[in-house]
């Protein structure tokens, strides 16, 4: 091989590098970005998960507290149609 095959071979493999190497830079950083933003997503939605939990468990516990008074109002509606009428 000649001097200038050899310098046509290196210029060919830094054309072939610089061709595929960007867009591959380009790529790895669009993932890594898409990386933080899932994981901050994941983080936001464990958070919301949680309080839709407590959400859920007052909505529960005032639902309870309704029919226990649903409940002691129909007793008491009961009784006076029994003993009163």
């Amino acid at each position: 091989m000649t001097q200038w095959s050899v310098v046509g071979v290196i210029i060919a493999l830094v054309g072939l590098f610089l061709t595929v190497g960007k867009p591959l830079a380009k790529l790895i950083t669009a993932i890594e970005r898409l990386t933080n933003t899932c994981n901050q997503l994941s983080e936001e939605f464990d958070k919301f998960v949680i309080k839709n939990k407590e959400s859920h468990k007052r909505i529960w516990e005032h639902n309870k507290n309704q029919d226990n008074i649903i409940y002691d109002l129909e007793k008491r509606i009961h009784d006076l149609e029994e003993f009163g009428g």
